[in-house]
């Protein structure tokens, strides 16, 4: 499906865990698995944070302190649905100008068994720049890394 000319980028992963946790485990454990190498600030990360509401921020801290804003919180339903705008250009900067948006969806499977899908999707916002980010976030460096990360983070925080 696309939501423009570009592509939507689309990815899932099926996690042990019940929608309720998957859910926790990607916005308030964010930081856990979030890797530090992903991030558009000036300093070292120390922290990758999703506010808990819609209209909230997301954002990373640097180890000194300084905040560097992603996007917002478009819609905040747990356990079933977050969508965040992404407000970073293909170079990587701060672009609130123009933002693309991640929608994520919890679908329970069993009561012990969810389906995590994640949609980036208006990528044209970007222009002749949108299909180079469409393969950035599509690629084992984007969206398929990071929920591989994401997965690996939900196994340790159910069995911890």
């Amino acid at each position: 499906m696309m939501t423009g000319t570009i592509p939507d980028v689309r990815k899932e992963i099926t996690v042990e865990a019940s929608a309720k946790r998957a859910f926790e485990v990607f916005t308030a454990h964010f930081d856990s698995w979030w890797p530090r190498s992903h991030h558009i600030g000036g300093g070292e990360m120390a922290a990758a944070v999703i506010e808990p509401r819609t209209g909230g921020r997301w954002y990373e801290r640097t180890a000194d302190g300084t905040e560097c804003d992603w996007g917002r919180v478009l819609a905040w339903e747990p356990p079933t649905r977050l969508v965040l705008s992404w407000e970073i250009s293909p170079e990587f900067t701060r672009d609130e100008d123009r933002a693309s948006e991640v929608e994520v969806r919890f679908a329970p499977l069993t009561p012990s068994r969810t389906r995590v899908e994640l949609v980036h999707r208006n990528l044209d916002v970007y222009g002749e720049s949108g299909r180079p980010m469409r393969t950035a976030l599509d690629s084992d460096g984007g969206w398929s890394g990071l929920l591989a990360l994401y997965g690996a983070e939900l196994v340790t925080a159910v069995a911890g």
